[in-house]
């Protein structure tokens, strides 16, 4: 692996497909998995084949059509979960099973009733499962995020020794704080003896707005696989966003990190997304919202006006977006006003623009936006009244 490599690992068929009204259909997860394979993710995670028919179908149908990447199905640490995701990944390339079980003393004690000691025996377990039918067996540690670090690393180095090729670390809750997440990594990294024969994986999620900058702490730390979805779908809040790690990477060279995500595919593949699960965009989301791009502060259009980069630190050509927008609203000045009636065909000089600006105010404040029509009407009226004076 290359020391600045980070794989991407995309969970939307199957952690963003849990958000309700979300769910896709065999045909819907073929196409966005040939999708997710065009933009250059290294590992599609295509499902939970024990969970459904379907879900089984679809992991099958996709382990067939996908050429490159890894195609992975989920499973519990439960030996028929991983003998139903090993069946589903039997014509892929290159298969991987996901398998592992909780290990903070909540899920420890609350949701299984056991002890530290049994859930290590059953990791080591359901990694040695796995192994009988891949190569390629990637570990959760569940609610990673809030599991004592000395436990954690005792199982993470268990569970290499048994074979795990991945080690997957999430904050399931999203409850950690970017240092934390950063530092647990490290703490990995520092004190699992085998470390250097696996993967660490970060997968986070974003109940309190942190899934992405816990990702790109990890990395620092010494992860080289992110977790993530398109337009960050997953449960609850959602998952670590795809689009924003990979820029992020890009934008920020000096953390010797890349990805092989095609860039310019992002704002077209965030709509067929948004499309075929039905989820809109938020317009401020970053990267792919439709106000990504969008200016509509007097200050800010002026700066931008003169040079992109005062206010874009993104080429909006580079993720596929449209071009940047000079939107016009009460909070516009005289430079945006002037752009925008030039590239209506207007040729108005200074003194024009300044007789314009208080009628273009006017019709400002009685609505949201002054849109081009507007411009129109008030740009022939001026010349009219110019021609008649």
């Amino acid at each position: 692996m290359a020391e600045g490599k980070v794989h991407i690992f995309d969970t939307t068929l199957r952690d963003g497909e849990q958000v309700p009204g979300c769910k896709l259909n065999t045909n819907e997860k073929l196409e966005l998995a040939l999708q997710l394979e065009e933009l250059g993710v290294d590992i599609i995670e295509a499902g939970f084949p024990i969970s459904s028919p379907g879900d089984f179908e679809s992991v099958s149908q996709i382990s067939k059509a996908i050429k490159n990447a890894t195609v992975c199905g989920l499973s519990r640490a439960v030996q028929k979960d991983i003998e139903v995701a090993a069946q589903a990944l039997k014509y892929a390339v290159r298969p991987r099973i996901h398998t592992g079980i909780g290990t903070s003393d909540f899920h420890i004690k609350s949701k299984f009733n056991s002890t530290r000691e049994d859930i290590l025996q059953r990791a080591i377990q359901c990694v040695k499962w796995a192994r009988n039918f891949t190569d390629d067996v990637e570990f959760y540690a569940e609610d990673a995020g809030r599991t004592d670090n000395d436990y954690l690393a005792q199982v993470i180095e268990a569970v290499i020794k048994a074979g795990a090729t991945v080690v997957n670390i999430p904050d399931t809750t999203g409850y950690c704080l970017p240092y934390q997440y950063g530092e647990k990594i490290a703490y990995l990294v520092n004190n699992v003896s085998n470390i250097d024969k696996a993967i660490i994986s970060c997968h986070c999620h974003n109940d309190l707005g942190l899934a992405t900058a816990n990702s790109i702490a990890g990395v620092i730390s010494g992860a080289r696989q992110i977790e993530c979805t398109i337009n960050g779908l997953g449960e609850r809040a959602g998952n670590t966003s795809l689009e924003e790690v990979v820029m992020i990477i890009k934008q920020h060279k000096h953390l010797g990190l890349h990805t092989n995500i095609n860039a310019k595919q992002l704002n077209p593949l965030s709509r067929i997304v948004s499309d075929t699960m039905r989820m809109p965009v938020q317009p401020n989301k970053a990267i792919v919202g439709s106000n990504a791009f969008s200016h509509s502060s007097g200050i800010h259009q002026d700066g931008f006006l003169k040079d992109a980069l005062t206010y874009e630190i993104i080429n909006p050509e580079e993720v596929g977006a449209d071009s940047s927008k000079i939107v016009l609203t009460a909070r516009s000045g005289r430079s945006a006003l002037a752009y925008r009636f030039q590239k209506l065909g207007f040729q108005f000089d200074r003194n024009d623009v300044d007789v314009l600006y208080n009628e273009f105010l006017r019709v400002a404040d009685s609505k949201k936006e002054v849109e081009d029509g507007d411009l129109q009407t008030m740009g022939k009226q001026h010349q009219t009244n110019a021609v008649v004076a």
